[in-house]
C-alpha cells in the first residue's frame, strides 16, 4: 500500500539549553498537531475571538490566565478542536539529567530510576541538588573553567555521597558511578577535541524523534513542520532523519517555518506551553486536577519522566514507567 505523507506542525516550550538544573523551568514539552491548515487557522482565529486580546501574537500564557479558563478547557476538551489530532512529549528535566548521566557512565539507564526516586529522600534536598548540578555540569558541552573541572567536581560529589550514605538503597549505584572516571574523561576529551553535533543534555532532538515515531506508528510516513530555532541546524536535522531511519521510524523529512505563518505550529505552540505549565504544576504538587485530566489524553506514553506520583496523574496508572527518549547509542556516538 502507498501511503500519503502526513504533515504535522510542531513546537516546544521550556527550552533552557543545557542548563537543566538551574534554568527557568523544570519541564520541557514538545507538542505536535495534525490538522488541515485551513482548520487550524480557523481554530487559531477562534482562540483570538474568544480571548479578544490586542496582542499581535498569542501564546500559551493567554490561555493559562484564569479569566480565560473557559477557552483553555474548550481547547483541550474531548469535544474540542485538537482532541485526537494533537500530542505532547514531556521531559522532566531533573530526571533527564540523571538518565543521561547513568546512560553515559554505566551504559544503561535502569539505575536512573533507582537513583532518581531514592536520591532526594536519602541525600536530602541540599545534597540532592548538589548531585544534580554536578551531573549537569559533567554532561554539558560548555565549560568556562579547566577542562577537568566538571569531572573533578562530579566524582568528588559522588565520593562524598558514598561515604555519607553507605548501606542505603542508592549506595550500589554510587559505587558503580565512582568507578567510571575513565568514561567521563573520554567524554570530556571528545568535547574538547571538536564540535558537538548533538548535545547529550538537549531534550529537543530526541523529543522530535519520538514525535515522528508516534505519528508514523500506523505505517503512514510523516513530515514535520517545525518552528524555526537555532538548535535545528541542517546537520542536526540530518541527524534526526538518520536516527529515525535507523530506528525504523517513518520520518519523511522536516522543514522549518515561522510559527506565526503556520496555524498548525501556532496550535502546537499553545499546547506545548500549556502542557509544560500543567505538568510542572503536577510535578510540584500544586496541580488543578480538572486541567490535568484534560491534558492526560495528549501526553506521550514515551515521555521521559521519573517522578511516580505526578506521572500517575499525567500518564495514567497503566503508564507509570518512563521509556527512553531516543536510542542512547545514537546520541552518545554523535558527541
Amino acid at each position: 500500500m502507498t501511503w500519503n505523507v502526513l504533515e504535522v506542525g510542531c513546537d516546544e516550550s521550556g527550552s533552557d539549553g543545557e542548563n537543566l538544573t538551574g534554568g527557568n523551568t523544570d519541564v520541557f514539552a514538545h507538542a505536535s498537531v495534525r490538522l488541515p491548515v485551513d482548520s487550524a487557522a480557523g481554530y487559531v482565529q477562534e482562540v483570538r475571538d474568544r480571548i479578544r486580546s490586542p496582542a499581535s501574537e498569542y501564546k500559551a500564557n493567554h490561555l493559562l490566565r484564569e479569566k480565560h479558563r473557559a477557552v483553555l478547557e474548550w481547547l483541550l476538551a474531548p469535544e474540542g478542536p485538537i482532541h485526537g489530532a494533537a500530542h505532547v512529549h514531556l521531559t522532566e528535566k531533573a530526571f533527564f539529567v540523571v538518565d543521561r548521566a547513568t546512560d553515559l557512565l554505566l551504559g544503561e539507564s535502569a539505575a536512573a530510576l533507582v537513583l532518581f526516586r531514592e536520591g532526594r529522600r536519602v541525600f536530602g534536598d541540599e545534597q540532592w541538588q548538589e548531585f544534580l548540578e554536578a551531573a549537569n555540569q559533567l554532561l554539558r558541552v560548555r565549560n568556562d573553567g579547566e577542562p577537568s573541572q566538571p569531572a573533578d567536581v562530579f566524582f568528588r560529589t559522588v565520593d562524598d555521597l558514598r561515604r555519607a550514605h553507605s548501606g542505603t538503597e542508592v549506595a550500589p549505584v554510587l559505587e558503580r558511578l565512582a568507578a567510571t572516571r575513565s568514561r567521563a574523561d573520554s567524554y570530556r576529551a571528545a568535547i574538547v577535541a571538536g564540535p558537538t553535533l548533538v548535545p547529550v543534555l538537549n531534550p529537543l532532538l530526541p523529543a522530535i524523534v519520538k514525535t515522528a515515531a508516534y505519528w508514523s506508528a500506523g505505517g503512514r510516513p510523516v513530515h514535520l513542520v517545525h518552528d524555526r530555532q537555532n538548535m535545528l541546524t541542517p546537520e542536526r536535522i540530518a541527524w534526526i532523519e538518520e536516527t529515525a531511519r535507523l530506528a525504523g521510524i517513518g520520518l519523511d523529512g522536516m522543514r522549518l517555518v515561522q510559527a506565526r505563518l503556520d496555524p498548525r505550529v501556532q496550535l502546537a505552540d499553545f499546547l506545548a506551553g500549556i502542557a509544560r505549565k500543567l505538568a510542572s504544576d503536577e510535578l510540584n504538587r500544586r496541580a488543578d486536577p480538572a486541567l490535568t485530566a484534560l491534558l492526560r489524553p495528549y501526553v506521550d506514553t514515551a515521555s521521559v519522566w521519573g517522578d511516580e506520583a505526578s506521572w500517575a496523574m499525567l500518564g495514567g496508572e497503566n503508564r507509570s514507567e518512563n521509556t527512553r527518549s531516543a536510542p542512547s547509542a545514537d546520541i552518545n556516538s554523535a558527541v
